[in-house]
């Protein structure tokens, strides 16, 4: 494949994202963000990268002053945590014993996992469902176990894992600016409004 049919393949799958899921978790973590609850996000390989990147976005990009900021968890970011569950339990744990003594009722799990069968993100989906958080997945494939399995399923059509990815990663950006927008019109219907006092 080459470069230019690369993209135009890329072009031609975003008109086939569900953007009427994307709306139900700007939506969820909209809720998640006034009731001050935590984020965490999940993934392997390049789905830990765009996790990684979403937490980091996430945390800076809707800051506005005098708006509270978003609580959120990368369960990727912490290496020796991951390696030291790997090593001494096993890998298909690695998110789901950070999440127990973390979730709680009302947190939201994002898991991303490109084939959506990511042993490990399906274990970290069912502890949060066990606490009572939102559950959110970003497959690819078939949507795998993991579209099923959450209350909030983004599936991109693609059995070529880099062209899910490239999706997934331009869906957290699109999302992040879309809380950062509300947030933006929040604080100024909160200075229109204290203006008419």
């Amino acid at each position: 494949m080459d470069i230019r049919t690369y993209f135009s393949t890329v072009q031609a799958l975003i008109s086939k994202t569900p953007f009427e899921q994307v709306d139900k978790v700007v939506e969820a973590m909209v809720a998640a963000y006034r009731d001050e609850k935590v984020i965490y996000i999940c993934g392997n390989g390049g789905s830990a990268a765009t996790a990684t990147h979403f937490g980091c976005d996430l945390a800076k990009r809707p800051i506005v002053a005098g708006q509270p900021r978003y609580r959120v968890i990368s369960l990727t970011d912490n290496n020796a945590l991951m390696t030291a569950l790997s090593n001494d339990i096993g890998y298909e744990v690695v998110f789901s014993e950070q999440l127990i003594p973390l979730v709680r009722k009302g947190d939201i799990l994002i898991g991303i996992s490109g084939s959506g069968n990511s042993k490990n993100v399906l274990n970290a989906v069912e502890v949060a469902k066990q606490a009572g958080a939102v559950t959110i997945g970003f497959s690819g494939y078939d949507g795998g176990k993991l579209a099923p399995a959450v209350d909030i399923s983004v599936h991109v059509p693609s059995f070529n894992m880099a062209m899910v990815e490239d999706v997934h990663l331009m869906l957290e950006h699109a999302i992040c600016e879309r809380l950062l927008a509300i947030n933006q019109e929040t604080a100024a219907a909160a200075v229109t409004s204290n203006g008419t006092h």
